[in-house]
């Protein structure tokens, strides 16, 4: 029995244009595809942009437990721009599904990963675009769960 509190988590990779969601199963031991989202792209200062909502949303019908987001950290380990980015999101996210708990953690590389699988698959071009975004939530999803059963092993 792992620490891990029973429940679902969402995985949340955060782009510019699109948002990808992942869910995990209630034991916290697999992550699989959910949504693609569309972002906001000027969103007015004073209501919740769409796509948070949806995210909301999704938190509510799956009863999530927790949110999980990929934090872009650099190569080098540090945090430039698109980190920055994601911590303001991440922060507005935290605001809209209180008291749900949103959680930072390092997805360097989630993107290339779920490209290259993806095209090994054989999904490529407009068909990967479509859904690149929903596996690198997977990916970020799942190497967090890992990574939390690891440390109550």
């Amino acid at each position: 029995m792992t620490g891990l509190s029973r429940g679902v988590r969402l995985g949340v990779d955060v782009g510019q244009v699109r948002i990808g969601v992942s869910r995990s199963d209630p034991h916290g031991v697999l992550a699989t595809p959910l949504v693609t989202l569309s972002r906001e792209q000027n969103p007015s200062s004073d209501a919740v942009p769409t796509d948070l909502s949806e995210v909301a949303a999704l938190v509510a019908e799956h009863e999530a437990v927790e949110v999980v987001v990929g934090l872009p950290v650099n190569l080098a380990g540090k945090h430039g721009p698109a980190a920055e980015h994601v911590k303001a999101y991440a922060r507005q996210l935290a605001e809209v599904i209180a008291p749900v708990p949103v959680t930072l953690t390092d997805e360097r590389m989630s993107t290339v990963v779920a490209s290259r699988r993806l095209a090994e698959r054989g999904v490529r071009g407009k068909r990967q675009r479509a859904v690149v975004d929903q596996a690198a939530a997977v990916e970020i999803l799942q190497s967090w769960l890992d990574t939390q059963r690891r440390r109550t092993e």
